[in-house]
C-alpha cells in the first residue's frame, strides 16, 4: 500500500466545514436581518432568507455568530502556534500575484500540487481572515452599539458599522462563489478537505 500524505489535518478540515455551516447560518439570516432595515433600495427573496421573521432570524444570526467566532479563534490559534499559518500563507509577493492573476485570466494557472498554495490562493485566504475580523468586529458595533462605543466611534459611527458589516459580509459570499468555482475546476481539493489527503 502506497504511502498517502495528509494535506490537510483533521483539525483544519472540522474548522472548515464548521465555518460553512456558520457562513451559511449568517449570510441567510442577515438577509432576513437586512430584509427588516434595508441599508439599499432592494430586498432580498424571503425564499433564500433564515428565521421566518426579524426575531428569529437574530436568533439564527446570533448563533452563527458564535459558531464562526469560536472557530474562528481556534482556527487562528491552531495556524499561529503550529506554524502553519506562516509555512502555507508567506512569502507573498505583489509580483507573483499579478503574474499569476493574469495566467488565471489566460486559463493557463497551474495548481498540480493541491498541498502547496499559489499566490491567488495565498492572497485569497489572508484577505478572508482580515474580512472575517472586520465583519465581527462591526457585527459586535451592530449588535452592543452602547458597550462596544470605542469601537463604534473608531468606525466612524453606527451607521457606518452597519455599512462595513454589509459590505464585509458580501466580500464573503464573492469569496465563497470564487471558492466553490475553483473546487468545480479542481474538484480533488474538495476530496482533499473531506479526507485530509
Amino acid at each position: 500500500m502506497r504511502n498517502v500524505k495528509n494535506i490537510h489535518p483533521l483539525w483544519l478540515r472540522l474548522c472548515h466545514w464548521i465555518n460553512a455551516v456558520a457562513i451559511l447560518i449568517m449570510v441567510t439570516s442577515g438577509f432576513r436581518i437586512y430584509n427588516a432595515s434595508p441599508l439599499f433600495n432592494f430586498q432580498f427573496p424571503k425564499e433564500i432568507t433564515l428565521g421566518g421573521w426579524l426575531g428569529g432570524a437574530l436568533q439564527w444570526h446570533f448563533a452563527g455568530m458564535w459558531l464562526f467566532t469560536i472557530n474562528g479563534l481556534i482556527y487562528l490559534l491552531f495556524n499561529l502556534f503550529s506554524g502553519r499559518f506562516k509555512r502555507r500563507f508567506f512569502p507573498l509577493s505583489l509580483s507573483g500575484l499579478f503574474r499569476e492573476i493574469l495566467a488565471a485570466i489566460r486559463g493557463k494557472l497551474l495548481h498540480e500540487n493541491i498541498k502547496d498554495y499559489n499566490m491567488i490562493q495565498k492572497a485569497a485566504y489572508l484577505f478572508v481572515t482580515i474580512d472575517s475580523l472586520l465583519l465581527v468586529a462591526s457585527g459586535l458595533v451592530v449588535w452592543k452599539s452602547v458597550q462596544f462605543s470605542l469601537l463604534r466611534e473608531l468606525m466612524g459611527g453606527y451607521e457606518t458599522a452597519r455599512l462595513i458589516h454589509f459590505y464585509a459580509m458580501s466580500a464573503i459570499v464573492c469569496f465563497v462563489v470564487i471558492h466553490l468555482l475553483m473546487v468545480m475546476l479542481v474538484p480533488r481539493t474538495l476530496l482533499a478537505m473531506i479526507r485530509g489527503r
